[in-house]
């Protein structure tokens, strides 16, 4: 991870430009208390596989897991034994939630309100994969990985994009650090990205610290971003980048989402497909080629 200069700080972590976006899919979590996600709007993943990341919980449907309350969506995330319906048997329970079947977004700018926890081993995120119209297999479908944060990292987030032979730890990636020691688990904090054919800005707050676009990658590797994407969110406990949790890792992990919100920008391309500036500083990572 490369630390910028103040130069280069001034110039990548600006406040984003102003445009005239139109919300055109929201979700606002002002559901009854206790009440699971709209099923019009979020599907839940349940199972205990691992993902490809050898994850160590167990993704329920369960209200202890999933809920909305005075306003957010909690996702918790719970140190307990628990066996699924899949017949695996995991040390950890939480909730991932998906758009896909019943919203899908090509480009605009993309948002949500969250607060994460901080602990070892806790890995929460906002994401996005491709639809499966185009290509049948990660990472060929495309990844954006809107924000991300290893519990161990509590004043660091990660922007990343995931393609065909730029993926995993080769993805296009930067990072965004708060200042002082202060802590993304300490308050909400506004997460985007504003995309365009050929290019991906991501912001905290709305300062710009990534910018990502076909110029990045070298010819012969597929910008697998231009078309459309479903909306993800979840709390993973442990797997191959977080590492597991450790005996300071505080149970029940809880992280809050205020808001999802999809916009478009008016006299621009079509968007939706149905089926005050943060302090801190820009931290980009080297792009892996």
């Amino acid at each position: 991870m490369v630390v910028l200069s103040a130069q280069q700080q001034s110039q990548c972590a600006c406040a984003a430009p102003k445009k005239n976006w139109k919300l055109v899919w929201s979700d606002e979590f002002n559901g009854p208390n206790g009440a699971p996600p709209d099923p019009k709007h979020w599907s839940i993943v349940t199972g205990g596989e691992g993902y490809g990341n050898n994850e160590l919980e167990s993704y329920t449907a369960r209200p202890v897991n999933v809920h909305q309350e005075n306003g957010n969506l909690v996702i918790r995330a719970l140190k307990e034994k628990y066996t699924g319906e899949d017949g695996i048997a995991r040390g950890y329970t939480s909730a991932r939630l998906q758009t896909k079947g019943h919203f899908e977004a090509e480009y605009g700018r993309i948002e949500a309100r969250i607060k994460i926890p901080a602990g070892a081993g806790l890995w929460p995120a906002f994401w996005m994969l491709g639809n499966e119209q185009e290509a049948k297999e990660w990472p060929d479908i495309g990844e954006v990985d809107i924000m991300e944060n290893i519990g161990i990292e509590p004043s660091t987030i990660h922007g990343t994009l995931h393609g065909p032979q730029y993926s995993g730890g080769y993805g296009l990636t930067g990072a965004y650090e708060l200042p002082g020691g202060k802590r993304f688990s300490d308050r909400f904090h506004r997460f985007a990205i504003e995309w365009e054919p050929g290019e991906i800005r991501f912001y905290v707050d709305d300062v710009l610290y990534e910018t990502q676009n076909r110029g990045n990658i070298p010819s012969s590797k597929h910008w697998a971003f231009d078309h459309p994407f479903y909306l993800l969110l979840n709390l993973a406990v442990g797997g191959n980048w977080p590492g597991a949790p450790d005996e300071k890792t505080q149970f029940p992990a809880t992280m809050l989402v205020d808001y999802v919100r999809v916009y478009r920008q008016v006299h621009n391309q079509p968007l939706a497909k149905k089926g005050p500036v943060a302090e801190g500083k820009a931290v980009m990572d080297a792009v892996a080629r």
